[in-house]
């Protein structure tokens, strides 16, 4: 089919889209035509009005061929279809409201037939970016490949979107007013109430990623800190920073797998880390840490849920998003339930104490994450590559959607080693919020 015929039938295919379901953004083909540029762009202060660009016709034939999530992400990161004059925010919150069939409904069925059936065949003149497609997962997401392959992109492209400490996990916003910074402090001070540091206590942070959490325990709560990593980025950076601070006598980073460590410590925490692990080593990794912890010793698991399900073979049926995201952000990694955490916390040895929610906060955080990622795209693309940039903001974006809307949780558990006896804590939880 020529060139002509395909332009033809993605303008007619997009403009009765946008009239039928009264789309609030528009569409610009490859060589520059606008279809229905409805109004300003969302909000954003530029003149540009939001629309969706499709810079290569085939991905319009691939996407009717592979209706997926990975033929959609494969294309986002070769730029084959791009946002103008707003971003992926703009465009989720600017989607038809209802349910895809009753949207389907009000589409005349001949006319996209004609459409899809001269399309279908295109082929786009550039494939998926950077290998990115039939990537396969690695086995398992606490392996040193794995945790290279998230971590390793560099250290300047984590610095783009991340706070000043480069924490790399959910924040705790007292307020939702605060700011990022505000935020991540605060959620450090969070985390050393609830575990109860105190000065000369020995204290392990595994997953200790750019050393933020070690840190401050040690600068604020006395402690004399300890982090694993299995990232070379973060484990020089860590000590770098350690260095600066002239922390060296009360902090110690080793970059290796935290279940290689001898000894035992007073409190520890997991922040962010256990995503990693993967069910099939799940009683290893609870065994583990029993072992490093002293009796009535404290520990703080804070990680990424999905929903429990009436079964775990019902639980155990990965979603087409879930699967895209194991597959190009988090190889080999596995999400729980919170019902699962709490399980295998007591059939390894500790008593639970407290459970606290925070996916909203989570929401906000992977907000912030993407809105200054999308902010500073050029230079993330100097430092990572484009493809990878853009996969990297498809996914904090994404993120952040899921949390807003409930598809995904994240809690902090506290637990204690068990013992015979007083846990140890006190009597109320008022300590955590003074």
């Amino acid at each position: 089919m020529t060139s002509d015929k395909i332009r033809q039938a993605a303008f007619t295919l997009l403009s009765h889209c946008q009239e039928r379901l009264d789309l609030r953004f528009g569409f610009e083909l490859w060589d520059g035509t606008v279809i229905s540029d409805p109004g300003p762009g969302a909000g954003n202060g530029k003149d540009e009005r939001l629309r969706l660009v499709i810079h290569d016709p085939g991905v319009l034939g691939r996407l009717i061929r592979k209706r997926n999530i990975e033929t959609v992400v494969q294309a986002w990161s070769a730029k084959q279809v791009d946002i103008a004059g707003g971003d992926l925010f703009d465009i989720v919150a600017l989607r038809p409201e209802g349910k895809s069939r009753a949207l389907l409904a009000k589409l005349d069925k001949k006319l996209v037939a004609w459409c899809l059936l001269r399309l279908a065949f295109t082929r786009p003149a550039s494939g998926a970016a950077d290998g990115l497609a039939g990537r396969k997962a690695l086995v398992s997401g606490s392996s040193a490949e794995a945790i290279r392959h998230h971590y390793d992109v560099s250290n300047d492209f984590y610095r783009l979107f991340l706070d000043q400490r480069m924490l790399y996990s959910c924040a705790y916003f007292t307020d939702w007013s605060n700011d990022l910074e505000q935020a991540q402090r605060d959620k450090l001070d969070h985390i050393c109430r609830k575990l109860r540091l105190c000065e000369g206590e020995r204290f392990l942070d595994i997953g200790c990623g750019w050393g933020a959490m070690v840190i401050h325990a040690a600068e604020h709560y006395g402690v004399q800190a300890h982090g694993v990593t299995l990232s070379q980025e973060q484990f020089a950076l860590a000590n770098e920073r350690i260095a600066e601070k002239g922390l060296q006598d009360r902090i110690t980073i080793e970059l290796k797998p935290f279940q290689e460590l001898d000894g035992t410590f007073d409190k520890i925490s997991s922040i962010g880390m256990f995503e990693h692990v993967g069910f099939a080593n799940h009683a290893n990794y609870f065994k583990t840490v029993r072992r490093l912890l002293k009796p009535r010793g404290a520990y703080l698991h804070h990680a990424i849920t999905r929903k429990g399900r009436a079964s775990d073979k019902a639980f155990h049926r990965k979603p087409a998003e879930y699967r895209a995201l194991v597959k190009y952000i988090f190889p080999g990694g596995e999400l729980d339930h919170i019902g699962w955490s709490a399980r295998m916390l007591e059939a390894h040895g500790f008593e639970v104490h407290d459970v606290e929610g925070l996916r909203e906060h989570y929401a906000l955080t992977c907000r912030h994450w993407a809105k200054r990622l999308h902010e500073r795209m050029d230079e993330a693309i100097a430092f990572a590559g484009e493809p990878r940039a853009r996969l990297w903001l498809a996914y904090l974006t994404g993120c952040a959607l899921t949390f807003e809307r409930g598809g995904a949780y994240i809690f902090q558990t506290l637990a204690t080693r068990r013992d015979k006896g007083p846990s140890g804590l006190p009597p109320t939880r008022a300590d955590l919020y003074r």
